[in-house]
């Protein structure tokens, strides 16, 4: 055969795998609202620079009549590509090939291009839609989905690890997203959870719909899984193509640099943001947007505890990550919730090299029964835990309220914080001062003819005293009281200064955080 004719045969053989499941199987997915999965690969990555490979792999399954069954590529996708000129690679498992069902070489296909990811030491984003594990195959669909999980733990804090769920991920699938750095989800697309509606419904007689149970809304919101939530998938891939733009290829680099634009200070001007009012809310997003190139925020997890904010932005063009208390809900308190979100997040900061700002403004933890229950001491510890054991720099602004174990957890200089300012307004205490004022004085409040003045006076008293950030100012807790224009200045010197800084903590295998 000569040469012009293999390749001949090459290119039908390209255009049967191309085919996918085939031609109904293309129609019942785009019928769905959802792409193929070339079409998502091609819509996300750089014009022409996907480089699909194992494009001819076959499955080796032989029971239960699979040994007639062709399916092409084994319903997986894998290659590299580039995103804003960026290199990573890429898994897109195809609905329309036995409902991307995961048997052996779909799997060793996946763990193939994970491998090379870190070998490459590049990002690796993965596309889940899959019916689960393919049953015909038994125990080895099991080992392929351990193949995976093993990967994705070894390749934590190596190389950013991104998840977009663009249908069905059930069972045993889950797990590889949730072991993943951020996932992202589509409204009315994505379906996350362990047990179908079905099986629910056989076992403890509930009834509820796959939206409902596990559905892009559900967790964003409710479980915090997600990440991102989008309403659609280009919306969705345009939200993971900014977020490698401020991430480091791998965690031995720092983020791709870009050019420093001044904030929108016409727009957003602290002291006009925070209210002088202690108790008036305000949206601490306004305040990061006063201090980041173009006032740009990207944040995450936006929906799920938004007690805490949390997100990159630039300064000066460098990424930095942001953490920060939410007056807008529940007055910015650390709860179970909020503390898992921060938490997370500045682990990852500190894996991939990325600053750490922590904007304060929280009157502590949140009290109550079910917080107590929920094992607010066992979750409240692990943002101690994360700040603590974070070797990047630590800058800390008190922007208003700082009281009891909430002052110590956001990255006070006690958890060895780098540089910590606060805003003249700024209240640091154990508590409150009315409530304080309730306990220290409560004999002469009590004894008073009338008690109300008294208390007044108490609480006035305490006020000066102690709700101030001079008193920590003075002890060195406080590196430096500031006036809010000067906040973004002192924040690049920081940042600047500490480029190089070395941290080093005890030789040991790893610490045992509060899990």
């Amino acid at each position: 055969m000569s040469l012009k004719r293999k390749i001949i045969e090459l290119q039908k053989k390209r255009e049967k795998v191309l085919q996918g499941g085939g031609e109904k199987a293309v129609e019942k997915q785009v019928a769905m609202g959802k792409m193929t999965a070339r079409e998502r690969i091609i819509t996300l990555l750089d014009e022409n620079s996907f480089h699909e490979y194992d494009m001819f792999v076959e499955h080796e399954a032989r029971d239960f009549g699979m040994a007639t069954k062709v399916l092409h590529g084994d319903g997986v996708i894998i290659g590299t590509g580039t995103i804003y000129g960026a290199p990573i690679c890429i898994y897109a498992q195809d609905f329309t090939v036995a409902g991307g069902s995961l048997g052996l070489m779909h799997a060793r296909k996946i763990t193939k291009i994970m491998d090379h990811a870190m070998k490459l030491r590049v990002p690796l984003i993965g596309i889940n839609d899959s019916g689960g594990a393919r049953i015909q195959e038994g125990v080895n669909s099991l080992a392929g989905y351990g193949e995976i999980f093993y990967r994705n733990t070894i390749a934590s804090g190596v190389i950013p690890q991104i998840s977009v769920i663009l249908g069905p991920c059930a069972g045993g699938a889950v797990y590889s997203p949730a072991l993943t750095d951020f996932v992202f989800v589509v409204d009315k697309i994505s379906k996350m959870f362990i047990t179908g509606p079905e099986v629910i419904k056989t076992v403890l007689g509930e009834e509820i719909s796959m939206e409902d149970l596990g559905g892009a809304r559900v967790h964003s919101e409710i479980t915090g899984n997600a990440h991102f939530f989008s309403e659609s998938e280009i919306e969705c891939f345009d939200q993971v193509k900014k977020l490698i733009t401020f991430i480091p290829w791998n965690n031995s680099k720092k983020a791709q640099p870009f050019e420093s634009i001044e904030p929108k200070i016409d727009q957003y001007k602290i002291d006009e943001i925070i209210p002088g009012n202690p108790k008036e809310p305000y949206d601490v997003r306004d305040v990061v947007r006063a201090v980041t190139d173009d006032s740009d925020f990207f944040e995450i997890q936006e929906l799920w505890a938004a007690n805490i904010v949390i997100g990159f932005g630039r300064m000066k063009g460098e990424t930095v990550g942001f953490v920060c208390n939410q007056p807008l809900v529940l007055a910015g308190v650390l709860d179970v919730d909020s503390s898992n979100k921060a938490a997370r997040f500045i682990r990852y900061c500190d894996a991939f090299n990325i600053p750490i700002v922590t904007l304060v403004d929280l009157p502590g933890y949140l009290p109550g029964v079910d917080q107590e229950h929920a094992g607010v001491i066992r979750h409240g510890a692990k943002i101690l835990y994360a700040y603590s054991e974070a070797t990047v720099p630590k800058i800390t602004v008190i922007l208003r309220k700082a009281y009891g174990g909430g002052y110590i957890a956001m990255n006070s200089r006690h958890l060895n914080a780098d540089f910590v300012f606060a805003l003249p307004g700024a209240e640091i205490a154990v508590m409150g001062p009315e409530g304080a004022a309730n306990i220290i004085f409560k004999k002469e409040i009590m004894g008073a003819e009338d008690p109300d003045k008294m208390r007044k006076q108490k609480v006035k008293e305490y006020k000066e005293k102690f709700a101030n950030p001079y008193v920590a100012a003075a002890k060195g807790y406080v590196d430096s009281v500031i006036e809010p224009e000067e906040a973004r200045k002192l924040l690049l010197h920081a940042i600047e200064v500490s480029h190089s800084k070395v941290d080093r903590k005890p030789i040991k295998k790893h610490g045992i955080p509060p899990f």
